[in-house]
């Protein structure tokens, strides 16, 4: 099959898979909401796929879809449902938490991280793997590429009215947020800078390590990163008020930069890659039942089935990818 044409079966498990793994999962978005699921498929799914899209397309290196992936996250954060901007919803103790200039800081950074790896990177590594043949394949045309946008665009506005004029207002009973122009304004001109940016960033030569690293720090290592980011996100919502923002700020850099300057550098085999995602992805399901201490009936069955089905789905996943290795090395041992 040529790479320009569709390949619907993993196009559309991506556009699935991204609100899954970023929402469900981690229970953000509950039993009692999975309504909203459609439209996140339409913006977390259809923003994921069109980043891909455009990686493949332009053969952009992973920072270009780490710049992409950025514009993504602001644009949902400041533009669509302006969570980072509007006072948060959630606050554990009664209390503002780093908020700032309008913004809330920490929540942002959060969010940054939190939205990037999960609805673009972690996403789009696992659906590669789960279709590795068709791994350098494009999975949209040009054609797609238009088919897709409009429904990302619908999306986005569904999600913004239905957060900031039926969530906020009914659900919260919060006073309708409008935010200032110049944040608007600002935030769509770093969305656009980084659009920019990315599109470009040319391709430099591997600078992979020659070992991968060893399958117990690969195991634990991202599931630790994960919770450690949760508890960034507590923070934001102010779950220990006197904590200093500062540190907040310093450890949610301290993740950035572990991610960015350690990952890809590492010469990870389809095998080790899995062991990562799966391991991120263990971490972020387990540390956000704490999320539901306080919760009983169909939200928190809900959580603890659709995390189960999710255990069970990687757990044949993972063999048939190990299994794939091993018969890859006794070939090239022949």
């Amino acid at each position: 099959m040529n790479k320009n044409t569709n390949d619907f079966a993993p196009a559309i498990t991506l556009m699935f898979l991204a609100p899954l793994i970023a929402e469900v999962l981690p229970g953000a978005t509950r039993f009692s909401s999975i309504f909203v699921f459609p439209v996140e498929v339409c913006v977390w799914g259809g923003g994921a796929l069109l980043i891909r899209y455009a990686v493949k397309r332009w053969q952009l290196p992973w920072t270009s879809m780490l710049l992409l992936a950025l514009a993504l996250a602001v644009a949902e954060e400041c533009i669509i449902q302006q969570t980072s901007l509007a006072p948060l919803v959630i606050r554990l103790k009664g209390l503002t938490y780093a908020r700032a200039a309008g913004i809330n800081y920490v929540y942002l950074l959060w969010a940054l991280i939190y939205e990037s790896t999960f609805v673009v990177f972690v996403p789009i590594c696992l659906v590669e793997l789960i279709y590795p043949a068709r791994k350098e394949r494009r999975w949209i045309s040009k054609g797609g590429f238009f088919a897709v946008s409009p429904l990302f665009l619908l999306g986005s506005l569904l999600a913004w009215y239905s957060w900031n004029h039926i969530a906020r207002t009914k659900v919260f009973h919060l006073p309708l947020y409008t935010p200032p122009a110049i944040a608007m304004i600002l935030s769509v001109t770093l969305i656009l800078l980084l659009i920019i940016t990315a599109l470009k960033t040319k391709p430099t030569p591997s600078q992979h390590s020659k070992t991968a690293p060893h399958l117990t720090l690969l195991s634990t290592l991202p599931a630790i990163w994960a919770i450690l980011l949760f508890a960034i996100a507590l923070l934001a919502f102010g779950i220990a008020p006197q904590f200093p923002p500062a540190l907040a700020i310093l450890l949610g850099l301290l993740l950035a930069i572990t991610a960015i300057t350690t990952v890809p550098r590492w010469n990870l085999s389809p095998h080790h890659l899995f062991i990562l995602l799966a391991s991120i992805l263990t971490g972020s399901m387990a540390v956000s039942f704490i999320g539901f201490i306080d919760t009983a009936g169909p939200d928190l069955y809900f959580k603890i089935i659709i995390n189960f089905i999710a255990v069970v789905l990687l757990i044949p996943l993972g063999s048939k990818i190990r299994k794939h290795a091993d018969t890859s090395r006794q070939s090239e041992s022949l």
